[in-house]
């Protein structure tokens, strides 16, 4: 059965840290692309980051660059986002995406993908 999992979210203060894991299960992240999704209330759901297949290539969003770190571990079958001085923008459900025809031009575009998580929660206030 193919699965992701997210883990790893939960409420933090303005200028904490989290990290958050995607385990996935029932197929090999070897050849896919991964992305971090967010969702904040009321708002569409938007692309947080990505990790290429082929040399690890990353991308951000602007609003998270600098701040955020994606990083993969194919024998662990995992990637992570390490979010440092997270901000209360940041708050929303972040979800992870795998997609084998996913490039630095499309990323950002759900479309590309194959398959999702459910989604941790994220919330940062004080």
């Amino acid at each position: 059965q193919v699965q992701l999992v997210e883990s790893g979210g939960g409420l933090v203060q303005p200028g904490g840290s989290l990290r958050l894991s995607c385990a996935a299960s029932g197929f090999s992240l070897d050849y896919y692309a991964v992305s971090w999704f967010r969702q904040a209330p009321g708002k569409e759901r938007e692309g947080v980051s990505c990790i290429s297949a082929s040399d690890s290539s990353t991308y951000y969003a602007e609003s998270v660059k600098g701040r955020f770190t994606i990083s993969r571990d194919n024998a662990k079958n995992t990637v992570w986002l390490q979010m440092n001085s997270l901000k209360p923008e940041d708050t929303g459900v972040y979800y992870c995406a795998t997609g084998l025809w996913v490039y630095g031009s499309t990323w950002t575009k759900e479309v590309g993908y194959d398959y999702w998580g459910q989604g941790t929660q994220v919330t940062v206030s004080s």
